[in-house]
């Protein structure tokens, strides 16, 4: 791409996306619109077909919000730079389905100099000042936000029919079992696919099932016990066992035989456990498909209700005095990391009750502490007691006490750490830059691949229909593992920018900081550590904090050092 264009060409760059991953499979959904949309571009010759194309992958353009898409954001800020005229897809609903945020998405390209043209309908945008176009636009996506609704709606009750007759709505296959091409297809000509037990990790659930019956082990124990056994350690999905996935084994009805839909609802963005009566069970169970005695299952679940039933408060506890609470609000939570295992600590309540003698009244008392989840999920680890924030907290505030006064010390400190980060955060930006961009070929790849799913099933195609779905979800997992490590160094390169305004206000405030700071509320604590630290590694006996920037580069002394060691036994 040239640095300036011509007046009378204009660069386009187009914009791909599915919703599914059944979509990138056997019917080419992604290939065919890869090819309509570039057939338009030859039919302007003052277009350019740019190098550089958009492409959202499983992902709904009805339930992700525009802030929340990446791919819309990135082609934003290109737009920003000036980097291309035309953004070009295959239809309107590529863009999105929300009736409010795609068209202020479609005219804030313009603002920018872009216009947004589909194959179906031609130009999308209504010039900055004709209200009537802007209008006309906001209709439109009201119209396709109201009918990918009603689909929705369609789908589901779809789902529901073919559920309650054993049909496997597809997904992933859950533990047990593989997902093989079934020999059928769609109405849509896709091939589809069923579920085949996998008799090794059968195996592994039917103990999980012994386990939870016959010694009323919990998730978390059974877990444990998976972990330290290599038998099955080594068939644990993802490399290790955790309380999570056993629960998901010991609820889902597929094992005694019943496919379910409903089991959990996507709500705000997060999903939840619906109840067992909301689910849509299938009226008849499917013995191919049977892992676990459907007598065995039932007995399990009313095995668990009543260990839930057992560990719920006690009926003398019940209307205990609380004489202090943990309000959720830890001020290291954010930074607070288990410094075995390095998984971020999360938040957690120590409960104590006693009796006072003279009244007999009841009493609790509530502690604030940081746990770590793998200890509670049953993954291999050290012993770690429980944190108590009143312990732990104070030892760092004193650290963070000193590391402030260094910063009394040097008045031109602060323009030597802007300068710092400046320069550390162009170097992950051209790191980030790179692993993108093999991000981008590992996606081609698949793409390359899906699109040869039809001559696989027809036997055209070099390797058989299993290899070749093979080689695709090698390169899924490969494509997982990368959107990894580019979502880490995107994180990074947030995390590393400390603004100038926020230093300014820290060091105006600087002399009457600790006086104000240690007897600020919990919010107001967590946003100073939030601004200085970068992480603090946690154990029994150690607490390591790492600050984001390093005052030894700048004003080296023996005072203090970054990776400041702290023993402090009896956490």
């Amino acid at each position: 791409m040239t640095d300036v264009k011509e007046d009378t060409k204009k660069i386009v760059r187009i914009l791909l996306r599915v919703s599914s991953d059944q979509q990138l499979e056997a019917n080419g959904d992604l290939s065919i619109q890869r090819k309509l949309v570039v057939e338009e571009v030859k039919k302007h010759e003052e277009w350019i077909l740019d190098s550089k194309e958009y492409f959202e992958g499983s992902n709904s353009g009805y339930k992700n919000s525009v802030a929340d898409r990446d791919v819309l954001q990135e082609a934003l800020r290109d737009a920003e730079n000036r980097e291309y005229d035309i953004l070009l897809a295959y239809k309107d609903d590529r863009l999105g389905r929300r009736m409010l945020e795609i068209p202020v998405y479609i005219m804030s390209l313009k603002q920018f100099g872009v216009d947004v043209y589909t194959v179906k309908d031609g130009l999308l945008t209504p010039d900055l000042g004709d209200v009537m176009g802007m209008l006309k636009l906001a209709m439109q996506y009201g119209m396709a936000e109201k009918s990918s609704s009603d689909t929705g709606m369609r789908v589901k009750d779809t789902a529901k029919k073919l559920v309650q007759q054993g049909k496997f709505m597809g997904g992933k296959a859950p533990y047990g079992y593989k997902l093989e091409y079934s020999g059928e297809y769609s109405k849509h000509q896709r091939a589809l696919k069923h579920l085949v037990i996998v008799p090794e990790h059968a195996e592994v659930v039917k103990y999980i099932y012994k386990l939870s019956l016959y010694k009323e082990y919990g998730s978390g124990k059974i877990a444990t016990t998976l972990n330290l056994d290599n038998r099955y350690k080594n068939l644990a999905p993802n490399d290790v066992w955790k309380s999570g996935t056993i629960t998901s084994i010991l609820t889902n009805p597929i094992y005694a035989g019943y496919t379910a839909y409903g089991r959990r609802q996507h709500t705000a963005g997060r999903y939840r456990s619906l109840s067992q009566e909301d689910w849509i069970i299938a009226e008849k169970p499917n013995d191919e498909i049977t892992i676990i005695d459907r007598d065995m299952w039932e007995k399990v679940q009313i095995s668990r209700q009543k260990r839930g039933t057992k560990y719920q408060k006690q009926p003398w506890n019940e209307k205990a005095t609380v004489i202090s609470r943990n309000d959720g609000q830890l001020a290291l939570i954010d930074v607070a990391y288990c410094g075995y295992c390095g998984r971020k600590l999360t938040n957690g309540t120590k409960y104590d009750y006693w009796t006072i003698k003279g009244t007999g009244e009841r009493r609790s008392s509530q502690k604030s502490i940081y746990k770590c989840q793998n200890v509670w999920q049953g993954v291999p680890h050290e012993k770690m007691k429980q944190i108590r924030a009143d312990k732990i907290e104070p030892i760092v505030f004193k650290k963070l006490s000193e590391y402030v006064g260094r910063l009394q010390e040097d008045e031109n400190i602060f323009e030597q750490i802007l300068e710092n980060q400046s320069f550390e955060k162009s170097q992950q930006e051209q790191i980030l830059v790179r692993e993108k961009r093999n991000l981008q070929e590992i996606e081609k790849n698949i793409d390359i691949l899906n699109d040869a799913i039809p001559n696989a099933i027809t036997g055209t195609y070099p390797l058989s229909l299993e290899d070749l779905a093979k080689s695709i979800e090698r390169q899924k997992d490969k494509a997982s593992k990368q959107k990894t490590v580019v979502e880490e160094l995107e994180t990074n390169i947030k995390n590393l920018s400390v603004s100038q305004e926020d230093w300014e206000n820290l060091y105006h405030n600087l002399p009457t900081w600790q006086d104000i700071f240690m007897n600020a509320d919990v919010a107001t604590k967590r946003v100073l550590v939030n601004k200085l630290i970068e992480r603090i590694d946690i154990t029994d006996d150690t607490v390591v904090i790492h600050f984001k920037v390093d005052l030894d580069h700048f004003c080296p002394q023996p005072r203090m050092t970054n990776y400041d060691g702290v023993p402090e036994p009896g956490l």
